[in-house]
């Protein structure tokens, strides 16, 4: 009576993201033996940005890699248009010029179907079947391959949306506790962002093995780092002269209320299955340690420092320095980046401040679609 074996029960098992796309591909080789590869990647439509999320089977052609849409003609009419596309002959793109383009052509793909991944009815994503093979794409097996796209489709938003609602509950919480300035949203919006430039370089210069779904996690969950202050009094959080020793003391609190909070929140909204909840509460609780142990709330000291808090704490720090605050005006660039090399090595982690100050030019394109008002 038990001799069946579910080959998808990984999909219903607390595995990270890209361990379910892979028991789903094997699923999926089952029936097209063909598909060499199943792809995701994310689009931002606030910044017209695609970038690598999961990849599934054989060697990976794109990591940490990220394009505008305006590089990808034919993705942007699957945006227009809502509908998939069909290419049977990669042949097709054989003289494209970008860099996506000629990595799928090295890699040796010769057909891929292509379909768009929808969230609260708007292009979240795109998800790519890859096959070495061409002309495997019959009406078919699309037919067969669009029951699986869905069922990527919901792995996918499922999980990006639950982080999204809480994240969203934190910004209301906020709003509703504390009235407060407009600022806010645009130093979450700056801060989080920073985080992805971060990570991103350190993956790439070799100095982290972060694939993309973790940097897709800092980048989700950098906008909760300071949820714990939800339960700081308005006569400490919002004074506007110097705390006393007392009232520090009361504020620094504020990284363990905000484990306590998403501990709360994650039994709240029924997220005990999500990998990666570790690197949620490290951002929450040690973003604020320092790289020589004077940091809190554990005092921690150098790579016992996570490594998310450390990325976190360079990019919010940044961004508060360069933004206009009711007691400081905003420092330029230049002066911010001086004071982050200045920190480094006692406050802040010499790797995340040198992968911010290589990619000056993301973070100008940042503070300007943000609005940053800059000195």
């Amino acid at each position: 009576m038990f001799e069946h074996e579910d080959l998808l029960a990984p999909l219903d098992a607390s595995l990270p993201l890209g361990r379910r796309l892979e028991a789903l591909h094997a699923r999926i080789r089952r029936d097209h033996p063909f598909v060499d590869r199943v792809a995701v990647a994310s689009f931002e439509p606030k910044t017209s940005m695609l970038r690598t999320f999961l990849s599934s089977g054989g060697d990976l052609p794109l990591v940490h890699y990220e394009a505008s849409l305006d590089n990808a003609p034919s993705l942007r009419e699957i945006l227009t248009t809502g509908r998939p596309r069909v290419v049977n002959d990669l042949e097709l793109f054989a003289s494209g010029p970008h860099e996506h383009t000629q990595a799928i052509r090295r890699q040796g793909y010769g057909s891929s179907y292509t379909r768009p991944i929808r969230l609260n009815d708007q292009i979240w994503g795109f998800l790519f079947f890859n096959s070495y093979e061409t002309g495997p794409f019959t009406p078919p097996v699309l037919d067969s391959l669009d029951v699986y796209g869905h069922l990527v489709s919901f792995l996918v938003t499922s999980e990006i949306l639950a982080v999204r609602t809480l994240a969203a509950a934190v910004r209301t919480a906020h709003e509703m506790v504390h009235l407060r300035d407009p600022e806010t949203g645009g130093h979450l919006d700056r801060m989080a962002e920073f985080s992805r430039i971060i990570a991103r370089d350190l993956a790439a210069e070799g100095k982290q093995a972060f694939d993309d779904e973790y940097i897709e996690r800092i980048y989700l969950y950098a906008p909760l780092h300071d949820l714990g202050k939800i339960g700081i009094p308005d006569r400490v959080l919002l004074k506007a002269g110097k705390l006393t020793p007392a009232e520090t003391e009361t504020m620094r609190t504020h990284s363990r209320k905000g484990v306590e909070m998403i501990d709360h929140m994650i039994e709240n909204f029924g997220l005990r299955h999500f990998g990666s909840l570790d690197v949620l509460r490290n951002i929450a609780e040690y973003h604020h340690e320092a790289i020589d142990g004077t940091g809190y709330p554990a005092g921690l000291k150098g790579e016992a420092v996570p490594i998310e808090a450390r990325i976190i704490a360079v990019a919010d720090v940044f961004d508060a320095l360069t933004s206009r605050r009711p007691y400081k005006s905003p420092w330029s660039n230049d002066e911010a980046f001086a004071m982050l090399r200045r920190l480094t090595g006692t406050q802040l982690d010499r790797d995340c401040v040198l992968a911010l100050v290589r990619n000056r030019e993301r973070v100008k394109e940042i503070q300007d679609r943000f609005a940053v008002a800059m000195g």
